[in-house]
């Protein structure tokens, strides 16, 4: 169904690129929602999960609280803030280094790995649910068009 006839819009829009970046805000939308949805119940906000697959990705040696949020699908103004509850709900911890006290290494506290690991299945399907009627060359191109948009965003 067209966008236009999902939102019940008369008029036409006033470029492509608008209908473009609608129709990508709308289907970020429903992903997120659906996301939101399998994660409520682990009272986790996606962003959160994000953070977890960050830091599972980055193994035992953690990373800096920078480079987390240089990492993250959506950008949150305040990282530490992000980082501070995740550990008070024990899902990361924050070790500072022997040689460089400054340098504080965020990993994956059991709690948050096990949390991620058990999402994997379920987040898959979602994937699938929602993008799997998509051929390979579909998705390929879709990847290759938003990647080219990206490109000259600041």
């Amino acid at each position: 169904m067209a966008l236009r006839d999902e939102l019940k819009q008369a008029k036409p829009w006033k470029s492509l690129e608008e209908e473009a970046s609608l129709n990508i805000a709308r289907t970020y939308a429903i992903l997120e929602h659906a996301m939101a949805q399998a994660l409520k119940p682990h009272d986790i906000t996606p962003t959160q999960y994000n953070v977890l697959r960050i830091l599972r990705g980055a193994g035992d040696v953690g990373l800096c609280r920078n480079a987390v949020g240089e990492r993250l699908v959506r950008r949150v103004p305040d990282v530490t803030r992000l980082l501070d509850r995740m550990e008070q709900l024990g899902l990361i911890a924050r070790v500072r280094d022997g040689e460089d006290r400054r340098f504080v290494s965020t990993r994956l506290a059991p709690k948050g790995q096990e949390i991620v690991d058990r999402l994997d299945p379920e987040v898959c399907a979602i994937h699938r649910q929602h993008l799997g009627h998509l051929t390979e060359s579909q998705l390929t191109q879709l990847i290759e068009l938003l990647t080219a948009a990206r490109g000259r965003m600041p």
